[in-house]
């Protein structure tokens, strides 16, 4: 068999074996013990891992298993057990139970004498072998035996045979995990396990994550949209209007320096639109976080009364600190924009604001740190 192994043949192990097999420190998960696993890695580099592949022959019941690198480990004391398989190993599955489906395992493992005498009976090597499930109406996986990693889960079906049309190859379950070096970033897809270090990196399906010492969490640290109530002031300083009972759904999200937001505020029936408002009274909205300056363009709004009462607003930082809305279209009804009904929106412009009517908005703009 071409599967190599270091370290546990009691006549000695080749310079081929020691050159073959993994050598160094691996992902530990004791100070002493190493996460068993397959060593990640294709030729194309378009696989995670590529090792221990097991490709099934159409309408048959055998496979081959590719070659590959794995780590099996067992008790702290025992130490670990390096493999290398280095040519393509076939496999053949019993055919299926007249009655019931049945679930086998592919698994890699270890045999040594030394310490299971019952299981390996005289036998110091290293396997790929087939585990053979239980026939059932609902069939389990298998228990892994002895000092074994699993490879792969295949469902063999009722009467299953070469000339059935063998086994539903893409039915196979990967059971494949991945070890790396000390300091190499783990390559994962679906991993409940937790890390053996803080500063401990992972790559779960594309998504780079750091161990914190108690959970895995994305890195960098991934923001979430939080909710932010703009404060509502004019330019002027007069007329100072407050929102009331007004409906407020106003959002952000900050990536390092670059700021979303999106703004929704219908306003209500005791919303105050300012004392003897005037068109100079511009309004102003503070953004959730400083900008680097000031901007005549970060976005775009609508100003709504009705269907035909509404209008496209432009927004810009009139300051580092808030947002204005300029006008920017007309009326959809056609109704005429004139002096002093456009420009920056205020109490009176585009209209005279009232219970019911609304603005929203996204932008996007650069914030300060």
């Amino acid at each position: 068999m071409p599967v190599r192994s270091g370290w546990l043949s009691p006549d000695g192990q080749s310079r081929e074996d020691t050159r073959l097999v993994s050598l160094g420190a691996l992902t530990p998960t004791s100070p002493v013990a190493t996460r068993s696993g397959v060593l990640p890695g294709s030729s194309e580099g378009l696989y995670r891992i590529a090792g221990f592949t097991l490709t099934g022959t159409s309408n048959s019941m055998s496979a081959t298993v590719g070659p590959g690198r794995a780590l099996v480990q067992s008790t702290d004391a025992r130490g670990a057990y390096p493999v290398a398989l280095t040519e393509y190993l076939p496999l053949t599955f019993a055919d299926g139970d007249p009655l019931y489906s049945r679930i086998d395992l592919v698994v890699l493992r270890i045999y040594d004498d030394v310490y299971d005498s019952a299981d390996a009976a005289g036998r110091a090597e290293a396997v790929v072998e087939i585990v053979p499930g239980t026939p059932a109406a609902a069939p389990t996986v298998p228990g892994l035996p002895g000092l074994s990693l699993p490879l792969y889960q295949v469902t063999v079906a009722a009467k299953a045979s070469a000339g059935t049309g063998g086994i539903t190859w893409s039915s196979a379950l990967d059971r494949r995990t991945a070890t790396v070096g000390v300091g190499g970033i783990l390559p994962v897809v679906s991993d409940t396990t937790g890390g053996s270090y803080p500063g401990q990196y992972r790559d779960l399906s594309g998504r780079l994550q750091r161990w914190s010492g108690t959970a895995w969490t994305d890195y960098p640290v991934l923001p979430t949209w939080q909710s932010w109530t703009p404060a509502w002031t004019t330019g002027s300083g007069l007329a100072t209007p407050s929102y009331g009972n007004s409906v407020l759904n106003c959002r952000y999200v900050k990536f390092g320096t670059t700021v979303h937001l999106s703004f929704s505020i219908q306003f209500g029936t005791t919303t105050n639109f300012g004392t003897s408002p005037l068109t100079s009274d511009n309004w102003r909205f503070a953004l959730p976080t400083p900008a680097s300056a000031v901007h005549q363009m970060v976005g775009w709004a609508e100003a709504g009364a009705s269907n035909g009462a509404r209008a496209v607003c432009r927004i810009y930082l009139g300051t580092t600190e808030t947002f204005e809305l300029g006008l920017a279209s007309g009326r959809p009804d056609a109704t005429a924009m004139v002096t002093p009904t456009w420009g920056t929106v205020d109490s009176l412009t585009p209209w005279t604001w009232a219970g019911g009517h609304a603005v929203r908005g996204t932008a996007t703009y650069e914030a300060a740190s």
